[in-house]
């Protein structure tokens, strides 16, 4: 509330003022003037507390924004990761499903490439055979598609 210093300060104002009043009517002057001081500080005193507590509130409110708004940040950061994380398993598995297709592929090429291969050589080594047997001309072409073997032969006999 009000210090002694003050109330002594204000007391010695009030007796230059009041120096010509009876003396009962100076401790009821003092009196009234002293509550009306008291309600005076009283109301100084609460309108600083509050403004105290409404700075402190602003503060505690504004902490916590500036909480909430890293958090925020934080989740997006981590979401953002996750969904980059999914992203590398899903190219990692494509990549993967790809290669082994590309491998597939490549191997019953060279399967069909293979037999076809070997039908040819059988099929040369009997057109030797044959051609040396015959003494003749043999004229032959072939063409491997796809899974089949086109085979066109002329023999000329001489």
């Amino acid at each position: 509330m009000i210090d002694e210093w003050t109330l002594k300060t204000r007391a010695m104002d009030t007796e230059e003022t009041v120096n010509e009043a009876l003396p009962e009517e100076k401790c009821l002057v003092d009196n009234e003037q002293f509550l009306k001081l008291e309600k005076a500080a009283i109301k100084i005193q609460s309108w600083w507390r509050g403004n105290m507590v409404r700075r402190t509130l602003l503060h505690a409110a504004l902490r916590a924004w500036v909480i909430q708004c890293w958090w925020r940040s934080m989740q997006a950061k981590m979401l953002e990761q996750r969904r980059r994380l999914a992203l590398k398993l899903y190219t990692c598995q494509e990549w993967a499903v790809v290669k082994v297709q590309a491998q597939v592929r490549m191997w019953q090429a060279r399967r069909r490439f293979l037999q076809a291969r070997q039908a040819a050589c059988v099929i040369q080594s009997h057109w030797r055979w044959h051609a040396s047997q015959t003494r003749g001309l043999i004229r032959g072409r072939y063409e491997v598609r796809a899974s089949r073997l086109e085979l066109d032969i002329e023999i000329l006999m001489t």
